[in-house]
């Protein structure tokens, strides 16, 4: 007699579930109402019913499992199952970034945020295209960026700087790898070199002026660096600088 084996039990939530960031601490039990543009998103884009599962993350305590109770049309009712993971412990790097035309900006959030970035710090330099950033839209991109890869924790975003007022408060425990057009050290090399907190600066359309460069350069946490034989455009040099260093020096080891 051939044994008789029963199927495994699906994974709940299933991988296919919605994930949502929510503003508020999450415990089992607890239950959550989602309105405004989450509950169009679960009730009108994912047809979430009665029973399905959703993943809640509250940039806090980490990846929560979560059973729809009411799905209506302008609030989706959720009741907190069980933890699936803590909060991610992240990298203490910080992107900062000059700012770019805002389409480009935005590629540089999302990226940055999937490739584990801690903080972003928008620069103003000499040769900015862009002056300002609406910080509420920078927070949106990257909690959906968050949302998309599965992240447990947020990263901060800060409002735009100066480069001036960059590198008069800069910190003197954190190491300051600076994308250098007219070039420097191989940036893989300085990378592992300088082990723990660390920060990335990139220029913006037009690189940085002779002034700039030479202000970064007497910074005594400067560390000037090439990121290969071509000329990168600011989006490029921004994500491809915090995928060298997540590699070398990040989490992506784990």
């Amino acid at each position: 007699m051939t044994a008789s084996h029963n199927p495994a039990t699906p994974a709940w939530p299933p991988k296919s579930a919605p994930r949502l960031f929510v503003p508020l601490t999450l415990a089992v039990g607890a239950a959550v109402e989602i309105a405004g543009p989450q509950a169009h998103y679960l009730a009108r884009v994912m047809r979430v019913a009665p029973g399905d599962g959703v993943v809640l993350c509250d940039d806090a305590t980490g990846e929560w499992a979560a059973r729809v109770t009411e799905a209506g049309k302008r609030a989706v009712m959720l009741e907190v199952t069980h933890r699936l993971r803590p909060r991610e412990t992240m990298p203490d790097f910080t992107l900062c970034a000059a700012l770019l035309k805002k389409d480009r900006f935005d590629l540089v959030l999302e990226k940055a945020c999937e490739l584990g970035a801690a903080r972003i710090q928008p620069v103003l330099t000499r040769r900015c295209v862009a002056d300002r950033l609406n910080l509420a839209r920078a927070a949106a991109i990257l909690t959906e960026a968050a949302e998309q890869c599965a992240r447990t924790a947020l990263p901060q975003i800060a409002e735009p700087v100066t480069l001036a007022a960059l590198l008069r408060t800069w910190p003197g425990t954190r190491a300051l790898f600076f994308a250098d057009e007219a070039g420097g050290d191989s940036a893989a090399a300085t990378f592992t070199a300088n082990p723990g907190p660390a920060a990335l600066l990139t220029g913006p359309e037009g690189g940085f002026d002779d002034a700039e460069r030479t202000a970064i350069r007497a910074l005594p946490e400067a560390r000037p660096i090439t990121l290969g034989p071509r000329i990168l455009r600011g989006e490029t040099a921004a994500i491809a600088g915090t995928a060298l260093w997540m590699g070398l020096a990040g989490d992506w080891s784990i």
